[in-house]
């Protein structure tokens, strides 16, 4: 058995890798991430143009019909050059609302245009604690929904109610406000969804279902995001440490400064297999798959706080500073812990999930 990627997947990461090097250099983050909404069009649509935000839209609406281990891949080189592109809820949790619980006429109308780029997609889901107070009748939503990815530039969203079933609605419908919240991470801006009898379209499926399928999808692309982000910042760590001179050599001499990097490379290798996994398994409807996405999420939690503080420490001072652009990295790992849940939550989550807690 093979547990390694395809020779495809491999160039398909490496091809997105040194396109996202073009069009989102730090130079570009940085203006994106002060609210330069051309820098931020600019890189939305280089990505779009790409294809992959149509990564798991299937053949058939015009999509790339991959799986979430490609997904996963390019998730992680998202994270990789901290690009602020909508992916996670965009490309990869709306499409699955619409492939798991809604109608043919849904599906027909909006695969598409997430395929093509036309249409962007919000998602505001809650994590293992609530946090939505969001009330369907008569297809009006009430009430309000906190940190909702990707609504924020949106032509249409996903809401899921504190019921647990899933509705579509427009971005500038009436009675919905769209409240962007500041962030700790600057490329990718959350928002508070408020209802007053917005008119939504509810999904007919099952959205108990498929809401739980969306919310490990997440956890697995945070976890790669996460990855990709923490893979860099150990390279960038690396050169550095081989740059910097201390006492006539190079501080990558110094036996602590040796053991810091090579903490940071041992930590992050187990987690490459740990996200492939989760992502296989959510694809594939492995048993365990839920349980891998909670193991992703809440692992790639904390090693990525641990691999962001350390890189950081490696760098020293100039390791704060915007000019050596680690604190972009650091900010986006961060918030990769926190959203839709903590590794805290997260776990006992997992632990429920085996029977272990209430």
């Amino acid at each position: 058995m093979d547990f390694a990627l395809s020779p495809e997947q491999l160039q398909f990461q490496s091809s997105l890798d040194r396109a996202l090097a073009d069009f989102a250099p730090l130079d570009a983050v940085r203006a994106a991430a002060n609210g330069d909404s051309a820098a931020l069009a600019k890189i939305t649509e280089g990505v779009a143009s790409l294809g992959v935000v149509g990564v798991i839209v299937p053949e058939a609406h015009g999509g790339l019909g991959l799986d979430l281990l490609d997904a996963a891949l390019v998730a992680e080189m998202l994270g990789r050059h901290v690009a602020p592109a909508a992916f996670i809820a965009g490309s990869v949790m709306a499409p699955l609302a619409l492939l798991k619980a809604g109608s043919g006429a849904q599906q027909t109308h909006w695969l598409p245009k997430i395929a093509d780029g036309s249409a962007r997609f919000g998602v505001a889901i809650s994590g293992p604690r609530d946090s939505a107070t969001v009330a369907a009748k008569d297809g009006k939503l009430t009430g309000s929904a906190l940190m909702a990815m990707d609504a924020v530039g949106s032509s249409a969203l996903i809401v899921a109610d504190s019921a647990g079933g899933l509705h579509l609605l427009a971005a500038d419908a009436p009675g919905l406000t769209i409240e962007p919240l500041p962030s700790l991470d600057t490329t990718r801006p959350l928002a508070k969804l408020t209802f007053a009898g917005a008119s939504a379209e509810p999904l007919p499926g099952d959205g108990a279902a498929a809401l739980a399928v969306l919310r490990d999808a997440a956890w697995v692309m945070l976890a790669a995001d996460t990855l990709g982000a923490g893979q860099h910042m150990l390279e960038k760590a690396v050169a550095y440490a081989a740059e910097r001179r201390q006492f006539g050599r190079p501080i990558a001499a110094f036996q602590a400064v040796k053991h810091l990097c090579a903490e940071m490379a041992a930590e992050l290798e187990s987690c490459r297999s740990l996200v492939w996994y989760a992502a296989y398994a959510l694809s594939t409807g492995e048993a365990d798959a839920a349980l891998a996405a909670a193991h992703a999420k809440a692992h790639l939690g904390e090693v990525g706080r641990f691999v962001a503080r350390t890189a950081t420490e490696v760098h020293g001072g100039m390791g704060f500073t915007d000019l050596s652009g680690l604190p972009f990295w650091f900010r986006r790992i961060e918030a990769d812990r926190q959203l839709l849940g903590g590794p805290e939550l997260v776990r006992r989550h997992a632990a429920r999930l085996q029977g272990l807690a209430a």
